[in-house]
């Protein structure tokens, strides 16, 4: 088994699943987080290179420029965090010689063709799966592992000609806390690429804008029995906002370019409901729209039923891609490097967001690059081990294209 793979599968060992019900209190959210962030700066001194970490479990390192070279100065950023759906420790995951069909994880549930149909492209190749109960964390190990391995790599051959190569790992990313106190300037890469996509190929540069929208709902209780042109349901109410936002304005009917309003949670009773939204945009404009029908929403249901609805709106991240269309030539470092690799680089945009976007707009322009794993989120995980050595290849051809063509 070659280095990176057992890299990444002791990295999953570790439960770095980050918590949003501590976001705005505690940073990192979880303290599993420490743990793996001193077991990598421990792994980077092994490797001769400095390493800090900062109070916040930011690991930062770097690899000194070999040259006389005037180069640009280039950064690698992988989040060590898991996703808080479910947990992220695995023990004992699955390793597979893929010959095709449906892949077993236990008793009671597989990953098919029928409802994965990737699987297609997956025959011949070696997977890593969960065994059905867990994450198999490669969002994003799988990019931790992809960044040790390529410091690995300089570090051993010291002949191959480079710039300052700068590293980081950070917390948080999941939920979206994770870049808001990312030291840029102590950082001091002129710009970096977050190893953070899916399937080989991916290059991405442009993201949604996204918001974060909270609704609360205060209703009046009365007897059902008399209730009549007196009772006011917060929940029916909510129900009403949502149906008010559109059909067809939702995840499970868009893509491409398309924005969408996600109810993520919604509690409530009679007296009082609340509700969690994340709204989505890649058009800056149309963004700004959506969330001006948000706030139209409530005025409108106020003033059906009496000032019951308060609403804030919270913008998370803007497109990446506002900030990298005046900087084509970091995107196409990565593509050229994907080409001599033999690699189709597959550029759409991201229907989500990345640390890349927050780091956009706090002045390191960051593309996104494929790290290998699929279906994330989910029992259904999956981790060709052919793509994470080509994540960590793609890499370490950036850092050589930028010593050629520079």
């Amino acid at each position: 088994m070659d280095n990176i793979t057992k890299r990444f599968l002791n990295y999953i060992t570790f439960d770095t699943q980050s918590d949003p019900e501590n976001g705005d209190e505690q940073k990192p959210s979880s303290e599993g987080q420490w743990v793996l962030a001193k077991e990598l700066k421990k792994e980077l001194e092994e490797l001769g290179l400095t390493v800090t970490i900062n109070d916040e479990a930011f690991v930062f390192s770097e690899i000194k420029a070999n040259t006389d070279k005037d180069l640009p100065k280039v950064g690698f950023i992988a989040h060590m965090d898991t996703s808080p759906e479910m947990p992220g420790k695995i023990d004992d995951p699955q390793i597979i010689d893929y010959k095709g069909g449906d892949i077993k994880l236990n008793d009671k549930r597989s990953i098919t063709v029928e409802d994965f149909p990737v699987l297609k492209d997956l025959e011949g190749l070696t997977l890593i799966t969960t065994r059905g109960e867990t994450l198999l964390g490669a969002d994003d190990k799988s990019g931790v592992a992809a960044i040790m391995n390529m410091a690995e790599y300089f570090v051993n051959n010291p002949e191959v000609e480079h710039g300052d190569i700068k590293i980081a790992f950070t917390p948080d990313e999941e939920i979206g806390t994770g870049a808001d106190t990312f030291d840029v300037e102590n950082f001091g890469a002129d710009f970096a690429y977050t190893i953070d996509g899916g399937y080989i190929g991916e290059l991405e540069y442009e993201t949604f804008n996204g918001a974060a929208g909270k609704i609360n709902i205060k209703g009046k209780s009365v007897h059902p029995g008399s209730a009549k042109n007196t009772m006011i349901n917060s929940t029916t109410v909510a129900f009403e906002f949502d149906r008010l936002l559109g059909e067809v304005n939702r995840p499970e009917h868009t893509e491409g370019y398309e924005g969408f309003y996600h109810l993520t949670n919604i509690k409530g009773d009679i007296e009082n409901t609340k509700m969690e939204y994340i709204i989505r945009h890649h058009d800056r404009e149309e963004f700004e729209n959506m969330k001006k029908q948000f706030m139209a929403n409530k005025d409108y249901l106020n003033n059906k039923y009496g000032n019951i609805i308060e609403v804030e709106i919270k913008d998370s991240y803007y497109n990446m891609g506002e900030v990298l269309k005046d900087k084509p030539e970091i995107v196409g470092y990565a593509k050229k490097a994907m080409e001599n690799l033999d690699i189709e680089p597959l550029i759409s945009p991201i229907r989500g967001g990345t640390d890349g976007s927050k780091l956009s707009f706090m002045g390191l322009p960051c593309p996104n690059i494929f790290a290998g794993g699929l279906n994330f989120h989910g029992v259904y995980e999956i981790l060709p081990i052919e793509f994470l050595q080509k994540s960590s290849e793609t890499i370490i051809e950036i850092v050589k294209v930028i010593a050629k063509d520079c």
